[in-house]
């Protein structure tokens, strides 16, 4: 079983990434492991090699072939036949094929078509389809579709980085907002607790009534309830951060526990995520992995409708060798050997119904294609709206906070000074809670935009 590493170990050591501080790990930093280490990331990365190991397969249609065919008879003591027929092939790119050969054939009861001379019979000729296959063929066709299945993949793989990327970075941003709503909930119970010993000091001393040493209890009791239900959020989300950081030869990491995110997330996001987009263009649509996918499904659909088309011409295969009895005398056009194979289906039906069905599933990539942009031409739309209405929002929520911050500790200033409640204190400050954890759900949201624009973007 692997061992786990901890991650503060490896950020002291590694020259790789530079820290602020030796216990905050960025968005940055944190994105850089992921990239560079994840299992998922690196599964991506195999999607192309068995695409480039599909086009050499392909290839492997257009490969020169050597075959050589020997069979021997002999019974009794009489020699039945002893045949040998080597030959070497070369396809080409259209329906063409050469091919030199070589027999000789021997036997008492040798069939006389297959007699040759004592040295042999040399052969070079040529293979053409005339009709079917010549301008367009299947080896041709699967060639191309390998090529463009090369493209496809490098789509799909940017597709399945930029999922797991997002995954990784709302993890990230999960772990943030924990993180802040704990310190508003711990520093607001030693708020409390502090308060608590006050006013009892001053019950004692006999300045307050004993109802407020028991609203002080409860406030603080309250503010201790809050303070750990969000560590047991903080601690989750620190647990779910830690499957995505990985080292070398798959080597999990985990979280210390003093290991912080970045509290100033907010003033980077735009550098890191490269976020700040203003305006959509055709181009920055046409750009996205997955409409790139099915525009490269597209042209291999045009690809089989043009097989298929072809499919419809009869089958017309010529073929003319030049003859020789050894291999020093010149080939010349008195010896030769020729034939000619000729097919057609009468119907077609077959081929017909091939080439509709081929038609029919381009018709469907098109649609899927207009659907897609304009999917994503309102998605991008939707989410830059987003993100200006969380931007918004955000701003408005930092004013109030300091509103209420104003408000709490002049309500404290009066109490202090025996001329307000701790009731009206502790009403205040709950407002000022509430106004922190949803500015703190603000900056989550408005995180989340901007992750969601690349994620559509597919830019992560």
């Amino acid at each position: 079983m692997k061992r786990l590493v901890t991650i503060s170990l490896f950020l002291i050591c590694s020259a790789a990434f530079t820290q602020v501080s030796d216990n905050i790990l960025t968005l940055e930093e944190y994105l850089g492991y992921v990239k560079k280490y994840h299992p998922v990331v690196k599964q991506a990365q195999l999607i192309t090699s068995e695409s480039e190991y599909k086009l050499l397969k392909s290839r492997g249609a257009f490969d020169p072939k050597l075959e050589v065919d020997y069979s021997n008879k002999k019974f009794k003591g009489t020699d039945y036949y002893d045949k040998l027929n080597a030959s070497f092939k070369i396809p080409t790119w259209y329906g063409v094929e050469f091919k030199a050969n070589y027999e000789n054939n021997d036997g008492t009861y040798l069939n006389p078509e297959n007699k040759t001379p004592e040295d042999g019979l040399y052969s070079f000729g040529v293979s053409v389809s005339l009709a079917k296959g010549l301008l367009t063929n299947n080896r041709m066709i699967t060639l191309k579709q390998a090529k463009l299945y090369v493209d496809q993949a490098e789509a799909k793989q940017k597709i399945v980085i930029n999922e797991i990327l997002y995954t990784a970075i709302n993890t990230y941003f999960n772990w943030l907002k924990n993180y802040q709503a704990t310190l508003v909930f711990d520093n607001y119970m030693l708020n409390a607790k502090t308060r608590l010993q006050n006013v009892k000091r001053s019950y004692i001393e006999g300045d307050k009534p004993a109802i407020d040493t028991l609203e002080a209890s409860i406030n603080f009791k309250d503010r201790l309830l809050d303070l750990e239900k969000a560590k047991i959020g903080l601690i989750k989300s620190k647990l779910e951060l830690s499957n995505y950081l990985w080292l070398e030869n798959d080597l999990p990491l985990e979280l210390e526990e003093n290991m912080i995110p970045d509290n100033l997330t907010i003033q980077k996001i735009d550098i890191v995520l490269n976020s700040s987009i203003l305006n959509i263009d055709d181009e920055l649509i046409n750009n996205n992995p997955k409409l790139q996918q099915l525009q490269l499904k597209k042209e291999s659909l045009i690809l089989d409708k043009r097989l298929k088309t072809n499919n419809l011409l009869p089958v017309i295969d010529f073929q003319y060798n030049f003859l020789s009895s050894n291999n020093t005398e010149t080939f010349n056009t008195s010896n030769y050997k020729t034939g000619l194979n000729m097919s057609y289906p009468l119907f077609l039906r077959k081929e017909r119904a091939d080439l509709k069905l081929a038609k029919l599933k381009l018709q469907d990539i098109e649609f899927d294609i207009s659907a897609n942009k304009v999917f994503l031409k309102n998605k991008i739309q939707s989410t830059l709206q987003e993100i200006e209405s969380y931007t918004a929002q955000y701003n408005i929520l930092l004013n109030l906070v300091k509103d209420y911050e104003q408000l709490v500790k002049s309500e404290e200033r009066k109490f202090t000074l025996g001329e307000g409640s701790l009731f009206l204190v502790n009403y205040r400050e709950v407002k000022l809670i509430e106004s922190q954890l949803k500015k703190i759900d603000s900056e989550y949201q408005l995180f989340n935009s901007k992750s969601s624009l690349l994620r559509v973007l597919a830019d992560l």
